[in-house]
């Protein structure tokens, strides 16, 4: 069976950050999920997940909210999470 443009470019994952988390900087935490997850729209904007988001870094990955004290760490514990 052939695949179709539409099944090729759509993206294998979901990933967003809020950029007014005090526990990560947009401008290292980009790059790095993009090196983690080549050809991904990773998506940048509030997530309104403001409470955890006061107290941990955090990556929504997939459908999951993942946390940890420092961006790196949190970097690490959502690659489990992304597809290849």
């Amino acid at each position: 069976m052939e695949s179709t443009d539409a099944e090729q470019t759509t993206p294998v994952n979901d990933i967003r950050i809020c950029d007014k988390c005090k526990h990560m900087k947009v401008k290292t935490t980009l790059p790095k999920l993009q090196k983690l997850a080549p050809g991904t729209d990773i998506k940048v904007a509030c997530k309104s997940y403001c409470g955890p988001c006061s107290r941990y870094a955090f990556i929504f990955v997939n459908g999951r909210y993942v946390t940890a004290p420092t961006e790196d760490e949190a970097i690490l514990k959502a690659s489990k999470y992304v597809k290849s």
